[in-house]
């Protein structure tokens, strides 16, 4: 795909990314990774799991891994309102993606719109960008003062140890 800037010419090839918010955060899922937006409901706790698996859900009859991407980013747990409801995770949305065959929700505070960016904007991985996201992050785009942190989806979900995952490969 080709986009114009403001003066109609052609600007070179395009990406476009779900955004999502994480406490006031602005992250982006390349969007051919993304599967479902959805309101989770009925998720239920897998005892031992990793702290960032939330539990698991029913999504159209599949059983899907709900992963909060607040624990995965090694965010602060969500404070709760004024009016004593939940925020944050409690009633977040969730993003569903597939790797390897198994499907996932990402839970995260809020979807936003979908944007088509091209390389004006992209830049490499800020050396102080805090060194939890780092291994998570593949750029990042400038845009109108904010920061759009690219998310690599791959590194995301690669949460379990090596030897479970070599386990599953046999």
């Amino acid at each position: 795909m080709k986009a114009a800037n403001a003066n109609g010419t052609e600007t070179g090839p395009t990406e476009d990314f779900v955004t999502v918010h994480v406490d006031g955060v602005l992250f982006g899922l390349a969007i051919e990774r993304v599967h479902d937006v959805f309101v989770p409901s009925g998720v239920t706790p897998v005892p031992l799991a990793p702290p960032e698996i939330v539990g698991l859900l029913n999504l159209r009859g599949r059983v899907v891994t709900a992963l909060c991407l607040r624990r995965r980013l090694g965010m602060a747990a969500a404070a709760p309102r004024a009016d004593g409801e939940a925020t944050g995770n409690d009633r977040g949305m969730a993003i569903g993606l597939e790797q390897g065959g198994e499907t996932f929700a990402l839970i995260v505070d809020g979807v936003g719109e979908v944007l088509k960016l091209n390389g004006d904007t992209r830049e490499a991985v800020p050396i102080n960008l805090d060194s939890r996201w780092r291994d998570l992050t593949t750029c990042v785009h400038r845009l109108d003062g904010r920061l759009l942190v690219i998310l690599d989806v791959d590194a995301l979900l690669n949460f379990g140890s090596k030897g479970a995952r070599g386990a599953e490969a046999a």
